[in-house]
């Protein structure tokens, strides 16, 4: 879901191709689209509204998030609106049970440990 301004050219087109044939993906995306925009701005102060629109979509699999949400709202509001994310905990250990699925017992723990010190500094290298 990279932002319109960064999209390129054809798939942008694509995309418009899509929501032409499709316009309950049109209306999802419109949605996502509102949601990142909250997150981006950190502003939850559209996010009751955002919640109504999401119901009114009569999708049911929407209806139930917008349901789960307003369940935990002030946790969601706070993951909005607070500047500290656990993003980069996150994904070490993504990498570490990636590299313990790959592995799945063929070496020891020092061959493990090797392989997750390198893919650490690979992302630092990477972003």
């Amino acid at each position: 879901m990279i932002a319109p301004s960064r999209r390129g050219l054809h798939a942008t087109e694509t995309l418009q191709r899509l929501f032409g044939h499709c316009p309950e993906l049109d209306r999802t995306h419109h949605l996502v689209r509102q949601f990142a925009a909250m997150l981006d701005d950190r502003d939850a102060t559209p996010l009751p509204d955002w919640l109504e629109r999401l119901t009114a979509t009569g999708f049911p699999a929407l209806a139930s998030l917008a349901n789960a949400i307003r369940e935990d709202q002030p946790a969601v509001v706070q993951g909005i609106t607070t500047p500290f994310n656990s993003g980069v905990n996150e994904g070490r250990i993504t990498d570490l049970k990636l590299q313990k699925r790959i592995m799945a017992g063929r070496a020891g723990v020092q061959l493990l440990r090797q392989r997750v010190v390198l893919m650490a500094h690979l992302r630092r290298r990477y972003p």
